[in-house]
This record gives structure tokens, C-alpha cells and sequence, in this order.
């Protein structure tokens, strides 16, 4: 058994079907009659015309029919197998795996015929390997001139589709009829990738036009980039009047547009189109069929004048019903069998030449068995196809002495200019070798074909072309025509000079120092609002600071002829003035852009030297993207990007040329959130770099390009190519919003990321890049920006292009963009000032409730209303003190922290007690704790209830507080109670406390300080009051003798009795 192949193997087999009753299938010379066919084509990529699931179900149908023929074509009972690899390699043709999967089929399966490849690449290393082998190569495409050759090197590939060489045979017929013999120009795409299909389509008319015919024939590769279409116009321009083209339908109306504004459908010219697969022809949602000239159904585009001059040539579509028939069985097939839509197209006619194919090999090897030869005799199976002719399902298939099938081709034109529908005017016959007219005419400009070589336009050095000679009059008219010119030239120039020398010494840009304002910008910025603060490191402009909240200011702002201006200082000593400083200044006075900041002058008055330009007062883009509170979508920062790339582009093409130190933070936000690029030009005033090993230095360095950080200057050309890789970092800067040069996964500091950009090792160091954040095309666009080659990096010009064609919804109008980040702006800020406002509103909460907890309630109502907490005097109160008994000894034998902890815990047990009880807390100094009830809300004799309650509940609270540091000792809490009149106020602006004043605060001390441990002691004022209650139980202390009140009846509060 064969061993388990290398790649992935898709097999059809087609089991052996008997067809004579117990007869076992043998050739005439014994030998079993099985067939293996193998097939190396792509497996998945239908834009392929020879693509598998187009060309599977058409050798299914093939074999069938051979199967069901009468007489059959090949002998009865015969086994067929197909085994099939691919020749695809990341959805594209790959010339390394078709090889290496076709010397795996011959290893494993020795096949008998090979069908395929049909990509060119594939088909030539294949097309070697099986002239080797002496094995059949048969397929429909492998369209290229190089496969003619077969005696050199593909002795036995067999074509039996198109092919280039016999598309060029119908072109040189239509230059016999037409009588084009001179020139011709050729133009293609050639993306030199995949297969290359347009330039294998043109090789074929090139090598018949230029070796077949004699002509001059012209080659231009046609570029879709920035410049490509006029230089391809101007190309034909020069080159030649018969014009082929060879590319994608868009390239056709781009080269008919241009060519049209060049005057070039004038009738002076003809385009022949080479579309063999008809793609510009068919209908569907971009266009209505039949009119390539169309850009949307319905719609005329003004091309349908310039396609008159445009000829359509396609393979010529069979119409026998054996075509039609299997067109619809193979478009029902591929879906049944392969889970592919096709479509009726000119692509299932190379399908239909793989079928008729396997029909050509089917008969030649029947004849061999028959004649007695054997099916591994390849030379003597191809010989017998050379020159056959029969009848196949595309009709009748003709195979030349070279094994090239002879191919028809039709060719269309505008029948009517005025609807501008496309018809067959011509056919020609690959068969008969001419061309068969239709008898509808092509509409011809002029009323006849336009000549290939008029003369007198391209041979200009040709005797023929008349060169009268001037007359002598004319002659001096002319001479003194020029010297009139000369003159005023001359005059001119002078006159400019002058101006300049004048310009230069009046120094228009010269502003002094005490012409700048720097005082309070008080009046600036009440005309100007709120605004956001934003921080602005790095930036041109210096820090941002904020006075009051209420407004942003840059650090170097001032004032000048009443205008806020942004200074730069400049670290010289003083600047000399030499010429070309003056130009240099002249220079950035005449620059005026929407994108650029205005340079308004300089100062350069020691020792106060500076430069003043614009004030832009949204900061820059590095802090705009470092602001979280501000939300870019897409649109927004594509409109950033593009407005960097405008003022990029501009200051490339002037005189200053390039800026050399471009980071996010050198572009500026003005108020109507318009990108302006600042700190550019003015190189004289520049302060060299800072040899400084500092955070700061290196962080500047993020966005320069590698080659800078090398050589630390180049040349202009050079310097703009470094600005085109610092604009790469600033669009990751912008895609990722994670600051300039982010690295995934990776922490390293600007110093690590600068020396590993300049060490420039492969592979080379550059951010991260995160599709799922942003589309391909700005990857794309990213990576070319800053490629390690600066010749490989695009100019902005480019760049403007790329931005404008993945940015769809960039393209709206300048009002429209303006009104969208102004609306953004105002949601941004519609949003800060919600989420201020509810910090602020969480933060006044917090602010209440913590002044609810220092003062009074009512008594903090009072003074949030700004009223004034006057001293008011309490007929009756109660009031508790207490305190701990042996806290002195507790606190000298534990450490201070122990102390706080211990007061933490009781106190916060009592707090949370007492605010069950209409009561209010007075001070806590120490372990004393003192308790009010009956104010500042009075309540009338329950005051004394509330504070009794509250004591028997903080009693029984401490008999089981638990000491953390000292867990088995107790805590004897000792109560004193008394009631009477006290006057009660604020006092204080620092730190107001609620404070109690009279006499009954002194003796609720005295009654604390008389009293037991564990014991409430009530005085005989108190007693009166809850006696009316008639629910507490107390008991006869008698009389005991306090300090400073002499002898005082007093009670012990034992509890209160429930309700029975």
C-alpha cells in the first residue's frame, strides 16, 4: 500500500460500471483495461477558469458520456480512476506545490494521462516533468506562447483550449484587413503576481505583431497608482494610433476617461480591448451588459462617446445545443457535487475544453488498444493527436501539427452609438483562418479606420515631410519678436529682484520684544468660555496649566496686537542675520495653508529670542488622543490623519521641503478642530540636539525614522522620506490610542525602542499593528510608511490616494466634515459635563454626610443655607457622661496604637448604638463620651427616657466588649445622668464644634465622676422626669457630696420594666 501522501488529496472515483454480461474487461493483449487519470489543478479559487470545481464536474460529465457512446470509445467493462491534488498554495497558483504533487501522483498512482495544471507557472514545471515521464499532459488553459515550443521542452502537453499565440494569428488578420502594417502599442497590467494573466494574454499578440508581422510594437505596463493613467495616455500619445489593452474593466474606463480629455476618440485612434473571458460584457449590479463603458445600471457616465472608438475581443461562445446543454448539467453539478455557484459565463468554456479533452484521449487510446499498442505508449498516444479534428461538446475541435487546439474569437463593437450596446460585428475562425463579417458595421468616427502611422507624427526625421524654409521678412519679424521677449523677460526679472532686496530689508517679520503682552489674558479668555484642560507634553507649545478651572492657557502665550500668539523660545544667545537667515524667515512669511500654523514673526532681541506663530487652543494630537474623556470614532481620525496629510504634502512641495522633527505633539487643534502642523522650517534658529542621556530626549526620538537617528541629517529627498516614516508611528498613534510607538506585551522605555530602531537589525524593531482595532488597508498603508528602505515608503502625494480610497466616508464635503467634529466636540462635552456633574453631586453627598456627622442636622441645614447659627437657650435636657474606670493603668500598660485601636472599637459599637435613640452625640475627649437628648430639636420630657434607654443599652454592650489586645479583661464602664437648662451654639470657623454650656453640663460630669463601674448614676432631677413615665426602676443612693455642689441626692437606674 502507497504510503500516506504529503499534502491534502481529494479523489473522485468513478467505480467500474460492467457493460457486458460476466465478460472481464482485458486489452487485446490480455492486459486488464483500467485507466488512471490524474489531475493537478487549483482546489478552491473559482476565479480560476480551470479552477477544480469548474473543471471536476466537466470530467464527471466527460466520462459519463464516454460511458453511455455507441459505438463506445473506449473498451467494455473499463475502470476509470481519477485521482486529484491541488496546485493551490494560500488560494493562489503556486509553481512549487503543482510540481510536487504531480511527482507524488506518478510515485503513487502511475497515472496514465495527467490533466492540468492551467495556471502557467504550475503548468510549465509540470509540462518538464511529464515529457520526462513520457506521460500525456493534457489541458484547456496554460495560455502562454512558451508551451509552443514543444520539441524543447513539452513533448507531450497537449492544449486543447486557447491559447495566446492564436489569439495573436486573429489580431495580425485584423491588421491585414485593416492595413495596419507600421506600429502598434500594447498596454497591460502586470501585478507580477499569481499567474499573470494579462501579460501571458498580450505576449501572444506582441510575438506575432513584432516577429511575425515586422511591425513596431510599443510595451507599456500600466500603473493604477497616482500619475499611472496620464503617463499610460500620453504613452499612446506618442507611440502609436492602434492601441491594444489588456487589464481589468477599470483600467479600460480610467485609460477612455483620460483619453477622452487628451482628445484621442476623435476617430485618430482604436482601442482594441482584450477581454477573453468577456467580463466587461456581462451584466450585473456595477453596470448593464453589453456596455463596458457603464459605471452603474441605467446611468451614462459621458464614456458611452469615447467607447466608440473601443473594440471588445472574447473567445468566441459556442452555440451547438451540446454546449448549452452541458453548461446548465455543469452549473448543476458544481452545486450538487462541490457546493459552488457558477454562473453561464465565457469562463465555462475552458471547462468544456477539459471535457473534450478527455473525449480526444478516450478515442486516441481506443484506436491504440485497437491497432494493439499499449496505453503507457505516450509518444505514440500524442502523435496520433496531432492534426485530428471531431466533433466535441464546444463544437468542432481542431488540434494543429503542434498539439495547439485552433481557436475561434469573436469581435464586438457599439452597433448603435446611441444606446451604446455592444454587438458581434466580426468572427473569426481559428479552423479557416479568417475572419467572418458580420455585415453590422463598426461605427467609425470618421467613417473609416484611423491609419497606424500618419505621416509626419511619429517619423518626423522622414525627407518626405515638408520643411518650407522662412522667408527673410519672416525671419526678422521673428528675431525682433524675440528680442522683445528677451527684453521684457529681462525687465521682469530685475524688477522681481528688486523687490526681493527690498522685501528682505524692510523685515516685515521682525517683531520686538515689548510688543508682546504677557499679563493677566483675563479679557482673552472671558471671550473665550469654558474649555477643556487638556495636558500637553512634548508639545511645541510647552505645558498647559489652569487657573481656577476655569480656562486652559499654554505656558508660552502672549499677546501681540491684541491676538493671543504662541511663543517659542529659542536657546541662542542671538542670531545673526546673514542672508540666508532672511531668506529662511521671507520663506516662512510667504507659506499660508489651512494646515500649516501661520507664522506671524520673530524676535530676536537678546536675550529674549523666539519664534511667534498661531495659537491653537485645542492643544495638539498627542493630547487629544491621550484624553479619554474624548471620543474619536473612525470618521474623526481619519479626518486628523488626512488633515496631516494636507499640510504634509503642501510643505513638501515648497520651498522649505521637508519638516525633520514631525511627532503628534508638532500637530495642533485649532478651535474649529482643524489639524495644523506646526514647528517646521526657520532650520537657523534650531537649537542642535541635546547629547543629554535623558527620558525626555530619547521620548522626542519615538517618531524619528532610522536612518535619522544614523546620520542625524540628510539630503531634502531624504528628510521626506524620514517624515513619511514619523507619520507612520503618528497613524498607529492615532489607530491605537495607546501613545506614540506601543509595543504589545513589551515594556520598554523610549531609550530601549530608539537604540534598537537605530541598531536597524532584522528583524526590524517597529510597533505593533492590531487589525481588529483598525481596517487592513491602514495596516498596510502603516507597514509601507515605515519600511526600513526609505525609497520603499510612499510620498504623501501616494499617501493622499491610499487615505482617500479606503476612507469612503471621508469624502464628504469641507462644511459637512467641519459640522461632524464640531457635533462629536459637543457630544464629548455634553458627556464630560455629565459625569462632572455626577462627581460632583457624589462628592457633595459625601460632603453632607460628613458634616451630618459633625454637627446637628437642622444646625447643618442652617449653614448650607448661609444662615447664621445663633446661640439658643433649652428650657430641659439630659444629658449622659461616661467614662472607663482604670483607663490610665489599661493605657500605660498598652502601646499608643493599641490605645487608638481600643477607642476605635468602643466607640464605634457606641455610635452605632446610639443612633437608635433620639439623641445627640456631643464629643468623645479621651475615654469620656458625652450624650445629649432634647436638642437642638426639642422633645419635650422624652429626653430623659431616650438618654436612660441609651445607658442601659451601652451597659450591656461593654459587659461583652471584647478587648482585642486583651481579651480576657473587661471594661467598666462608669454612667452619670443629669437634667436641666443649658444654652447651645456653633463655636469656631476652624473646625466648628456644637457646643453645650450651664450648669447641668458640670454636674452630668459630677454625677459621671461620683459614680460606680458598671453602675448608672441618675440624679434627683432626672428621677422626677422618668418617674412620670413610671416604667424604670431605680434605687436610693442618698445623698453624696460633689465638688462645687455640695450634697446631692442621687439614684442608681437598675433597668426598665417591659409591659405585661
Amino acid at each position: 500500500m502507497a504510503p500516506p501522501l504529503p499534502l491534502p488529496l481529494l479523489a473522485l472515483l468513478l467505480l467500474p460500471v460492467p457493460t457486458g454480461a460476466g465478460r472481464r474487461a482485458a486489452t487485446p493483449n490480455g492486459a486488464p483495461a483500467n485507466l488512471t487519470v490524474a489531475v493537478v489543478l487549483p482546489e478552491r479559487n473559482v476565479s480560476y477558469a480551470w479552477a477544480w470545481p469548474r473543471v471536476g464536474p466537466a470530467l464527471s460529465l466527460a466520462l459519463e458520456a464516454l460511458e453511455r457512446g455507441e459505438p463506445p470509445l473506449l473498451p467494455r467493462p473499463f475502470s476509470v480512476r481519477v485521482e486529484f491534488m491541488s496546485s493551490e498554495l494560500e488560494g493562489a497558483c503556486s509553481e512549487y506545490v503543482a510540481p510536487l504533487n504531480a511527482v507524488d501522483l506518478k510515485l503513487y498512482h502511475d497515472p496514465d494521462v495527467l490533466f492540468g495544471p492551467g495556471c502557467v507557472y504550475p503548468a510549465a514545471s509540470v509540462g518538464r516533468f511529464a515529457s520526462h515521464w513520457r506521460l500525456p499532459l493534457i489541458t484547456g488553459g496554460a495560455v502562454a506562447a512558451g508551451f509552443s515550443r514543444k520539441r524543447e521542452h513539452y513533448s507531450t502537453t497537449v492544449r486543447t483550449g486557447p491559447s495566446a499565440p492564436k489569439l495573436g494569428a486573429f489580431v495580425s488578420h485584423l491588421h491585414a484587413h485593416f492595413n495596419w502594417s507600421a506600429r502598434a502599442v500594447l498596454l497591460y497590467v502586470d501585478r507580477k503576481t499569481d499567474d499573470r494573466p494579462y501579460y501571458f494574454t498580450v505576449e501572444g499578440v506582441y510575438q506575432e505583431l513584432q516577429d511575425g508581422n515586422n511591425l513596431t510594437v510599443t510595451v507599456h505596463i500600466y500603473s493604477p497608482e497616482e500619475g499611472g493613467p496620464d503617463t499610460a495616455v500620453h504613452f499612446i500619445k506618442a507611440n502609436g494610433r492602434v492601441v491594444y489593452l489588456c487589464g481589468p474593466p477599470e483600467m479600460l474606463r480610467q485609460i477612455m476617461q483620460l483619453a477622452q480629455q487628451e482628445n484621442l476618440t476623435n476617430g485618430d485612434y482604436v482601442f482594441f480591448y482584450l477581454d477573453v473571458f468577456g467580463e466587461s460584457l456581462r451584466g450585473d449590479s456595477a453596470r448593464d451588459p453589453f456596455k463596458p463603458w457603464q459605471e452603474s445600471p441605467g446611468q451614462d457616465s459621458g464614456l458611452r462617446e469615447a467607447f466608440q472608438m473601443v473594440l471588445v475581443i472574447t473567445y468566441y461562445e459556442p452555440q451547438n445545443p451540446e454546449y448549452q446543454h452541458f453548461q446548465t448539467q455543469l452549473i448543476l453539478r458544481a452545486k450538487q457535487k462541490f457546493g459552488v455557484q457558477l454562473n453561464y459565463s465565457l469562463m465555462n468554456l475552458v471547462a468544456g475544453c477539459f471535457y473534450d479533452g478527455m473525449l480526444l484521449y478516450a478515442m486516441v487510446l481506443n484506436e491504440t488498444l485497437r491497432e494493439g499498442g499499449s496505453k503507457k505508449n505516450a509518444t505514440h498516444i500524442i502523435e496520433k493527436m496531432r492534426d485530428r479534428k471531431f466533433q466535441g461538446v464546444t463544437g468542432l475541435v481542431s488540434m494543429d501539427s503542434n498539439n495547439d487546439r485552433d481557436t475561434d474569437f469573436n469581435l464586438w463593437a457599439m452597433s448603435d452609438p446611441k444606446t451604446g450596446q455592444y454587438e458581434v460585428v466580426g468572427h473569426y475562425s481559428g479552423v479557416e483562418k479568417q475572419i467572418h463579417w458580420l455585415g453590422r458595421p463598426i461605427p467609425w468616427v470618421k467613417g473609416a479606420p484611423p491609419l497606424d502611422n500618419p505621416p509626419c507624427v511619429f517619423d518626423v526625421d522622414d525627407p518626405s515631410c515638408d520643411k518650407t524654409p522662412l522667408s527673410m521678412l519672416a525671419i526678422v519679424a521673428l528675431g525682433t519678436g524675440l528680442t522683445f521677449v528677451m527684453f521684457g523677460i529681462s525687465s521682469f526679472l530685475i524688477f522681481r529682484k528688486l523687490m526681493l532686496e527690498k522685501e528682505l530689508a524692510s523685515m516685515l517679520w521682525r517683531i520686538r520684544w515689548d510688543e508682546l503682552q504677557f499679563g493677566s489674558p483675563e479679557r482673552y479668555h472671558k471671550a473665550a468660555g469654558s474649555r477643556l484642560t487638556l495636558s500637553l507634553r512634548g508639545s511645541s507649545y510647552g505645558s498647559l496649566m489652569t487657573t481656577h478651572g476655569k480656562y486652559q492657557i499654554f505656558a508660552n502665550t502672549g499677546h501681540f496686537k491684541g491676538n493671543v500668539v504662541a511663543i517659542k523660545h529659542i536657546n541662542k544667545k542671538r542670531i545673526e542675520l546673514t542672508r540666508q537667515v532672511l531668506f529662511e524667515l521671507k520663506h516662512m512669511r510667504d507659506i499660508q495653508f489651512n494646515h500649516l500654523t501661520r507664522f506671524i514673526g520673530a524676535c530676536i532681541d537678546p536675550p529674549n529670542i523666539c519664534i511667534i506663530t498661531e495659537y491653537c487652543p485645542r492643544g495638539s494630537l498627542q493630547d487629544v488622543l491621550e484624553n479619554e474623556s474624548i471620543n474619536l470614532d473612525w470618521m474623526f481620525r481619519y479626518s486628523l490623519i488626512n488633515d496631516i496629510v494636507k499640510g504634509m504634502a503642501f510643505l513638501h512641495n515648497s520651498i522649505i521641503g521637508h519638516h525633520g522633527s514631525l511627532k503628534s505633539s508638532n500637530c495642533v487643534v485649532d478651535s474649529r478642530f482643524v489639524l495644523k502642523i506646526t514647528d517646521y522650517g526657520l532650520a537657523s534658529f534650531r537649537s542642535p540636539s541635546d547629547n543629554e542621556d535623558t527620558h525626555a530626549l530619547y521620548a522626542k526620538k519615538l517618531w524619528t525614522a532610522p536612518e535619522l537617528l544614523q546620520k542625524g541629517h540628510l539630503p531634502t529627498p531624504g528628510m521626506q522620506k524620514a517624515d513619511v516614516y514619523s507619520f507612520g508611528i503618528i497613524v498607529q498613534e492615532v489607530a491605537l490610542r495607546n501613545g506614540p510607538f506601543y509595543i504589545e506585551g513589551m515594556d520598554l522605555s523610549p531609550k530601549e525602542i530608539v537604540q534598537k530602531v537605530r541598531n536597524s537589525q532584522k528583524p526590524f524593531f517597529r510597533p505593533s499593528i492590531d487589525i481588529g482595532v483598525h481596517s487592513e488597508e491602514l495596516a498596510v498603508l502603516m507597514e509601507r510608511c515605515w519600511a526600513q528602505e526609505p525609497a520603499e515608503r510612499p510620498d504623501f502625494s501616494q499617501i493622499k490616494i491610499f487615505i482617500r480610497r479606503f476612507n469612503k466616508e471621508g469624502s464628504t464635503s469641507i462644511l459637512d466634515n467641519l459640522l461632524s467634529r464640531m457635533e462629536q466636540y459637543a457630544n464629548n462635552l455634553e458627556k464630560l459635563v455629565e459625569e462632572r456633574t455626577q462627581a460632583y453631586l457624589e462628592e457633595k453627598r459625601k460632603a453632607e454626610n460628613l458634616l451630618y456627622q459633625i454637627l446637628p442636622h437642622s444646625v447643618a441645614e442652617q449653614l448650607k443655607r448661609g444662615e447664621t447659627v445663633r446661640a439658643e437657650a433649652f428650657d430641659s435636657v439630659t444629658i449622659y457622661f461616661s467614662d472607663i474606670v482604670g483607663f490610665t493603668a489599661l493605657s500605660a500598660e498598652s502601646t499608643p496604637m493599641q490605645v487608638v485601636m481600643l477607642l476605635n472599637d468602643l466607640y464605634t459599637c457606641f455610635d452605632a448604638i446610639i443612633d437608635n435613640f433620639d439623641v445627640y452625640k456631643v464629643e468623645t475627649i479621651g475615654d469620656a463620651y458625652m450624650v445629649v437628648s432634647g436638642l437642638p430639636v426639642r422633645n419635650g420630657k422624652l429626653h430623659a427616657r431616650e438618654i436612660v434607654r441609651m445607658a442601659l443599652a451601652l451597659l450591656e454592650a461593654v459587659k461583652t466588649f471584647k478587648i482585642r489586645h486583651r481579651p480576657n479583661d473587661q471594661l467598666h464602664l462608669r454612667i452619670g445622668i443629669h437634667t436641666g437648662p443649658v444654652c447651645a451654639g456653633v463655636v469656631g470657623l476652624k473646625m466648628p464644634r456644637y457646643c453645650l454650656f450651664g450648669d447641668t453640663v458640670n454636674t452630668a460630669s459630677r454625677m459621671e465622676s461620683n459614680g460606680q463601674a458598671l453602675k448608672i448614676h441618675v440624679s434627683s432631677a432626672t428621677k422626677e422626669v422618668l418617674d412620670e413615665f413610671g416604667c424604670f426602676e431605680l434605687e436610693l443612693r442618698g445623698d453624696v457630696e460633689m465638688k462645687g455642689k455640695g450634697k446631692m441626692r442621687t439614684y442608681w437606674l437598675l433597668g426598665e420594666r417591659k409591659d405585661p
